[in-house]
């Protein structure tokens, strides 16, 4: 038994995408902080952008943790080893 080239592009893979996904999850976080923090804009129409705003940082949130956690899946449906090819002489 060999050690599964797939899993292993898999690991490479999923560090990869949770290295990005914390900059993505973070990506609206000083935006967020302005317009929810001191009232740096007010009235309805700020009112309205600031739940936009905080309805789409939600949804980044949410949507960067599924592609993290299909990669988990599928490397936990992978093989850790598979049989070694035989060579065909």
């Amino acid at each position: 038994m060999a050690l599964n080239p797939r899993r292993e592009e898999l690991l490479r893979a999923l560090a990869r995408v949770r290295m990005y996904a914390a900059g993505l999850e973070a990506a609206l976080d000083p935006a967020h902080a302005a317009f929810t923090g001191k009232a740096v804009w007010v009235g309805p129409v700020a009112r309205d952008f600031t739940a936009e705003l905080t309805g789409r940082r939600a949804r980044l949130r949410v949507l960067t943790q599924r592609i993290v956690e299909d990669l988990e899946n599928e490397l936990r449906a992978t093989p850790e080893r598979v049989a070694r090819p035989s060579a065909a002489w």
